[in-house]
This record gives structure tokens, sequence and C-alpha cells, in this order.
């Protein structure tokens, strides 16, 4: 039997690409890191060499190939979830997708254009990060308890002069609850903030 090293390279390489763009979503502390992205890309890879050479005779190579295509959005589809009125993993899910893409570039043994993807995927999930944290604003959603009518209403009028945007505020019970709106690099300074009022409250931050 020859071991076809050229072959286990494109499987290697796969794997090195998918598991480079699964780091950066490992750092940004998502659900899927390096491992699932590593996994995803060496697999499709791999099934791209079954489509180009474990068949003889007439065939079409693309078929595999187009299978992993759509196969993959089951993965990516269990990556999305949707909570408390916002939608997240859809960035994670489409890395997962890129990856696969690497992973069948790699197969047909594509180098420079699976390195060229990667590299281009790690760079724009970078950037877009940092300027999403600098100017990007998203929705936050506090709890607090027990709190009394009394109190709630004095709570609301803290925030509103500390210069929070309100989306949405309401009182079930003893619970306080209100979605409230800022740029994503003031949310430290929102968590002191409600620190700061924490006087035998319980409070959530998401």
């Amino acid at each position: 039997m020859t071991i076809e090293w050229n072959l286990i390279l494109r499987l290697l390489i796969a794997g090195l690409l998918g598991g480079l763009i699964g780091l950066e979503r490992m750092v940004r502390a998502k659900e899927v890191g390096i491992r699932t992205h590593f996994v995803v890309a060496l697999g499709s890879a791999l099934f791209m060499l079954i489509s180009q050479f474990a068949f003889s005779g007439r065939f079409d190579s693309a078929r595999v190939a187009a299978q992993v295509v759509s196969g993959i959005g089951f993965i990516g589809a269990g990556v999305i979830i949707f909570q408390k009125n916002a939608v997240r993993g859809i960035t994670t899910a489409s890395a997962l997708w890129v990856a696969a893409a690497v992973g069948l570039a790699c197969g047909a043994g594509m180098y420079d254009v699976s390195v060229a993807a990667a590299v281009m995927t790690v760079i724009c999930l970078e950037a877009m990060h940092y300027v999403s944290v600098q100017y990007g604003e998203k929705t936050v959603f506090v709890s607090m308890s027990p709190v009394r009518n009394s109190e709630a209403a004095e709570i609301l009028e803290k925030v509103h002069k500390a210069g929070y945007t309100v989306e949405d505020f309401s009182v079930h019970g003893d619970v306080a609850e209100m979605a409230i709106r800022i740029r994503q690099k003031d949310h430290e300074s929102l968590v002191r903030f409600f620190l700061g009022l924490s006087d035998g409250l319980r409070i959530d931050i998401s």
C-alpha cells in the first residue's frame, strides 16, 4: 500500500487553517472554537479527496463537495440561538461555513487560495470586532430583585439621569427588568453603575 503523503498534507493544511479561524473564535469566548473548526475543515478536505480519488470510471467529483456545502448548514444552524430578543451565533456559523470551504479548497490542492481565504477571514473577524466594540451598539438586559414599586421608579430615574437609553422597563412582582441600549465599549461602565445600586439587590446583567 502506497501512502499518499500529498493527500495527507492537504488534510493537515486544511485542519491547521480551520483551526486558525477557530482560534479567533475561541479568543472571543465563543462556544465553537479550535476543535470544531479544525474538524470541520479537515472533514471537508477529506470529502473533497474522496470525491476526487475514491471512485473510478465516469463520475462527477463535484457531487460530494456540493453535499458538504449544504450539509454544513446543519452544524451552523445548531450554533445560532435566539435569546432575549437577540439572535446570536451567526458570525460563528459563518466562520464554520468558511472553514468548510477552506477545507474543500485544500482537498482540491488549492493551497494559495486556502491560505488567502483563511487569513482574510481572521483579519475580517478581528477588524470588525474592533469596529464593533468601538462604535457598535447593543441592548443589555438588566434584572433586579427584590424591588418594591417605589424603588423601581427611583432606579429608573437614576438610570435616565446617568444618560442611558431605556428601551423597555417592566416590573413583575418584586423583579424589575429593563432593556438598555448602550455602546459596546460602555458595557463595563454600565456594570459598575448597577453595582453601585446593588444595596441589597440581586442584579443580573446579560
